[in-house]
């Protein structure tokens, strides 16, 4: 991908009235073209330009992870802009105030999965705009009426065969009026949306031709690797870099905040330097963290009253008459992200401007970090972002800890520097998703209705100490830690959701469905309970209380109709289920799963139904769906970052291990047609799974599993 150039208003004027023959709306997008390439170019928006030869470029401000915006986005803007789909690239958006989010406020970010549904109507409208700018271009030189013209495949054509392609008609589109007001097209007019389209980016990805952080240069480049405290919150004592100075190699020993940085002309290099390195740590408060201790903490505060998040009727008269009653505690660990690129960051500062090459989730507040350390003004400093080996929410820090920590390298090399996170570094340098507790009691009456249900959450906050804090937090209570909880979707009369925020030293933040992550858990595992306990089948009783909340309804019976619930299975299989809605999705999911006599969980099929709303492209939405069970599969069978003496005892996929291709499961995914407003696609996959297994494994086994992972021990037969 070409350089972008970040302007100041005065350049952009100036710039502006050079390039005579374009017309720009709101900002101006040379990527790295020359004036006489810009000025042919038909460029109405900031989202998209058309090339003399026909050629149709996208702008897209969102980071392309894996998720595939990088072809639904684009998909919005061709539906309205009448192109050749054939006849279209993708370009990533440089940071600038027209590329924030269109919810989120005054930042550019990538995240809640939110792309597709915060850029549906901006994108759409840019699409339209130019469409209409073309047809008004075409009608000029055929001297006709507008109406007689019509735009379709990348051309306007008029009676008579009169025809002209985009291309051609670029430099007169430009001087048209932009219109004021667009008529979008009917959805059953559709061409492109809702249709079935290969992604846009894997031609690049497969050939090797795609950037990711790791393949960024600069000229003259080091690699920097970085010693860290083995305890979060530790700082360096002393150190001594003899050895380290005496790899071949090796060309700077320098301190930062973060620890000691080793800088070599290469990765191999700066590491063995790192290994050589003879540090001293003053490893502070939290030396002595240990995940058993905090266990119990979490447990000792689950017993105490919390804030109240949620209160619905009179919880403590209703549990008390209650003629049968359900109590369970649930436990979920700290998870890393684990994206399979580690975190890396490549920077050439020159003392008055900088260039940044990085897969962030976050450019804007990324970006004001590195300008603030290296005591520049956001504008000198030119971020490009890469493709991204994977986000799901550490690419998007709060704190841009390891865009930061690479400025502060550059700041202090004064040459371009990549700095770079092994895969132990990455497992081991915190941002996780929580450690959570929860407490849960449920009251039925005489006919095995559910009339009270009480739950109190124990885990740390993702947003105190960030930026967003202030509009996340509300009373004390976060509301990402009781999403999911307080937001129950059943019918029933007497609620109470409680929160605990106990704070250590462990560094959190989002991860792939944040609270949801650990409530789809939760909530959907002891609702089983409770239909256990009434002698009623998880699926009927599930859907006797969500007759007010028709679309989490509506999936479950998709799910359980398509996974024929009730059928026989093979001896030693059982089916699970569980429904979840997260970031304006509708997700159920059933499971088939066995579990051997040695206690090992095989799951053999998940059957999942979605409702989206309206949707761009379902192969997105079926390879998201698959993703995000993947991702949670992963997390319940085998993911767990525990502490020791304040230290990460993972270190890489040897002890923190993802699902193998052998473990994957047979995945069926049933998209819900709607026309409700569009919904996220990203994350919603990833909640319901856990339960639907482990309720698939009592299924099989009479057994609950209530803390994550499931470990075989625990269901071993004797």
């Amino acid at each position: 991908m070409n350089d972008i150039l970040n302007l100041s208003r005065r350049e952009f004027l100036k710039t502006s009235a050079l390039a005579g023959g374009g017309l720009i709306l709101g900002f101006y997008l040379p990527f790295g073209e020359t004036i006489a390439e810009a000025a042919a170019a038909f460029a109405p928006n900031a989202f998209l330009r058309i090339g003399r030869d026909g050629t149709v470029t996208f702008i897209i401000n969102k980071a392309e992870m894996g998720q595939g915006v990088y072809t639904s986005l684009p998909m919005l803007i061709a539906e309205e802009l009448e192109c050749d789909w054939h006849k279209v690239r993708v370009e990533a958006s440089p940071v600038a105030p027209i590329y924030n989010h269109t919810v989120y406020g005054p930042v550019m970010v990538t995240g809640g999965s939110s792309s597709v549904w915060s850029e549906w109507d901006r994108l759409s409208k840019a699409g339209a705009i130019a469409r209409e700018m073309l047809i008004a271009a075409a009608a000029k030189k055929w001297k006709v009426a507008l109406a007689s013209c019509r735009a379709e495949n990348g051309r306007v054509t008029a009676g008579q065969g009169k025809s002209f392609g985009y291309g051609e008609l670029a430099a007169l589109a430009a001087k048209m009026p932009v219109p004021k007001e667009v008529k979008l097209k009917n959805p059953d007019a559709w061409t492109i949306l809702g249709k079935p389209q290969l992604r846009l980016d894997s031609p690049a990805k497969v050939n090797g031709t795609a950037e990711f952080g790791l393949d960024a240069r600069f000229p003259g480049m080091l690699t920097a690797v970085v010693a860290r405290s083995p305890v979060f919150g530790g700082k360096v004592k002393s150190f001594n870099a003899a050895r380290a100075k005496a790899v071949p190699g090796v060309k700077q020993v320098v301190q930062v905040p973060t620890g000691v940085a080793l800088v070599a002309t290469g990765f191999w290099a700066a590491k063995k330097g790192r290994d050589a390195l003879e540090i001293s740590w003053d490893e502070g408060e939290w030396a002595r963290l240990s995940t058993p201790g905090m266990v119990e903490e979490f447990e000792r505060m689950a017993e105490t009253p919390g804030l109240i998040a949620r209160k619905d009727g009179d919880p403590d008269k209703a549990y008390a008459a209650a003629i049968r009653k359900v109590s369970a505690d649930y436990d979920v660990p700290y998870l890393a992200h684990a994206t399979m690129e580690p975190l890396n960051c490549t920077i050439d500062y020159r003392g008055d401007s900088c260039a940044i090459r990085v897969g962030s989730q976050m450019q804007t507040g990324d970006r004001a970090a590195a300008a603030d350390i290296l005591g520049l003004n956001p504008e000198q400093v030119k971020l490009h972002t890469t493709f991204l080996g994977g986000g799901f929410g550490r690419r998007g820090n709060p704190h841009s800890d390891f865009v930061s920590e690479a400025a502060e390298v550059a700041k202090r090399v004064k040459r371009p520097v990549k700095v770079v996170w092994t895969r132990e570094d990455d497992m081991r340098g915190g941002y996780y998703r929580p450690m959570w507790h929860d407490r849960l009691m449920a009251g039925l009456d005489g006919s095995g209705n559910l009339i009270a249900w009480w739950h109190t959450i124990v885990g740390q906050s993702i947003m105190f100490g960030t930026p967003f804090e202030k509009r996340m937090i509300e009373n004390g209570i976060d509301h990402t830690s009781v999403e999911g909880a307080k937001d129950i979707p059943y019918t029933i009369p007497n609620i109470l959701v409680t929160l605990h925020s106990p704070r250590f030293g462990v560094p959190v933040q989002w991860w792939r469905s944040v609270g949801h992550s650990h409530t789809g858990f939760v909530v959907e595992s002891f609702i089983d309970e409770v239909a256990n306990d009434a002698g009623k089948d998880p699926f009927e009783f599930r859907r006797s209380l969500l007759a007010a909340n028709p679309r989490h309804k509506g999936v479950l019976e998709l799910a359980a109709e398509k996974a024929e619930w009730g059928k026989a299975l093979p001896a030693g299989h059982g089916m699970g289920i569980a429904v979840h809605d997260s970031f304006g999705s509708f997700v159920a999911q059933v499971t088939e799963v066995s579990v051997s006599d040695s206690g090992e969980v095989r799951v053999h099929r998940v059957v999942c139904a979605v409702d989206c709303g309206r949707y761009v492209n379902p192969l997105t939405i079926e390879a998201q769906m698959e993703s995000g069970i993947v991702y949670g599969l992963s997390a319940a069978l085998h993911g767990a970052i525990t502490l020791k003496n304040g230290r990460v005892e993972q270190a890489n996929f040897d002890t923190y291990p993802v699902l193998r291709m052998n473990e994957m499961p047979r995945v069926e995914v049933h998209i819900v047609p709607s026309r409700e407003k569009p919904g996220g696609i990203g994350e919603p996959g990833t909640p319901p799974i856990a339960a639907a297994v482990t309720n698939a494994v009592f299924a099989v086994t009479g057994k609950r599993i209530r803390s994550l992972p499931i470990r075989a021990e625990e269901l071993k037969k004797a």
